[in-house]
């Protein structure tokens, strides 16, 4: 992240011939395990709109900013970017406190495509969103598991903000659908690594399934001591938020029974993906990190934010907003369209299997069964 009292990288001050894109993303703390992936992801895209002509006529470029702070730090830096004239829109994943802090401060000036599942209701002028919400991703999979596994009894655990919290009093809803109950929740800070106390809670709620709300490392260490304490062999995982750099650190004796629901999976064979992640290796080489869906997302964000620009042919946030409902793009999750600001997906169900998912199935986003 840029700090003021050194000097400015190249990069911090307005060109009129580029077009800057400030990507918020996670550098350090629990969702630092998943960073890397997002920013070679993302400027594999700016590399991918830069060959066909850019945008308006000018060239993308990435302006990175650290976006694992506190969420108040993290809006104003971003804000000062767009004071400066040095950025003309803004996207990334970043969890839902920094997004609640940056959307009143930038969204009205610069487009603001918000990639990472969250949960649900954003609806502040000026922000798109690629990624999941509880009604598409979470509902169906917590349906799907009470009918096909027979889960009754569910226990929460998350992290201590609006993300969790928020999801948790949906799936409360969902749990009561299906025929069960949320036995017990548990809300712990980002950065946590004693989990003793929630595993006996968990044992004593005699749960049979766990939402696990957790980010990044948090969940890593989660599951490795759900794992050591054998819960694995009573009750099943539901996590919304477990991508593939977060499963290889866990370890395959730390996932059995644990299933994931997202809008993207790595092992998921089709063409869109299979050019993706070509695309990706050509580019990155073997040892790039891996390919998740959190990563991806900040691809989407790009290829959004260009679609948007270039519908409504101005950088005005109102015209951009005005154009919104005809923009249309194609990436690894297929060909996309924006309805109430949010893009329309397919989900998926993947349980663990070893250190990759094993896609299940498509979610019916009805309601009904598959």
């Amino acid at each position: 992240m840029f700090r003021y009292d050194l000097p400015a990288p190249e990069w911090f001050t307005a060109d009129d011939s580029v077009l800057g894109v400030a990507l918020v993303f996670p550098l350090q703390g629990p969702a630092g395990i998943f960073g890397p992936a997002c920013e070679l992801c993302a400027r594999l895209a700016v590399e991918e709109v830069n060959r066909d002509g850019g945008v308006l006529g000018r060239e993308l470029r990435l302006v990175p900013v650290d976006g694992s702070g506190p969420p108040g730090e993290v809006a104003g830096h971003v804000e000062a970017l767009v004071d400066l004239g040095v950025v003309q829109g803004v996207t990334g994943w970043h969890i839902s406190s920094v997004r609640q802090a940056l959307a009143p401060r930038i969204a009205h000036r610069v487009p603001y495509v918000y990639t990472a599942l969250y949960e649900g209701g954003e609806d502040t002028a000026g922000v798109f969103l690629t990624s999941e919400t509880p009604r598409d991703q979470l509902r169906p999979a917590m349906d799907l598991l009470a009918h096909e596994r027979g889960v009754r009894r569910w226990f929460v655990v998350g992290n201590d903000y609006v993300w969790p919290r928020r999801t948790a009093r949906a799936a409360r809803g969902y749990a009561h659908a299906s025929g069960g109950s949320v036995a017990g929740e548990v809300y712990l800070p980002l950065g946590t690594h004693d989990f003793e106390p929630v595993l006996r809670r968990i044992e004593r709620s005699d749960a049979d399934g766990v939402l696990m709300l957790l980010v990044g490392s948090d969940a890593v260490r989660f599951n490795r001591a759900f794992a050591a304490h054998g819960l694995h062999a009573r009750c099943l995982r539901l996590s919304t938020l477990m991508d593939e750099n977060m499963l290889m650190a866990s370890g395959p004796a730390a996932t059995e029974d644990l299933y994931s629901t997202a809008g993207f999976f790595a092992s998921l064979a089709n063409r869109d993906t299979l050019d993706f992640h070509g695309q990706y290796a050509a580019r990155y080489g073997v040892e790039a990190p891996a390919l998740g869906s959190f990563g991806e997302s900040c691809y989407e964000g790009v290829l959004l934010l260009a679609a948007l620009l270039k519908r409504a042919g101005t950088l005005d946030v109102s015209a951009i907003g005005a154009a919104a409902g005809a923009v249309s793009y194609e990436g690894p999750r297929g060909l996309l369209r924006l309805r109430d600001s949010h893009v329309r997906q397919r989900i998926y169900l993947a349980r663990a299997d070893g250190l990759d998912f094993d896609v299940l199935t498509e979610l019916d986003l009805r309601g009904a069964r598959p």
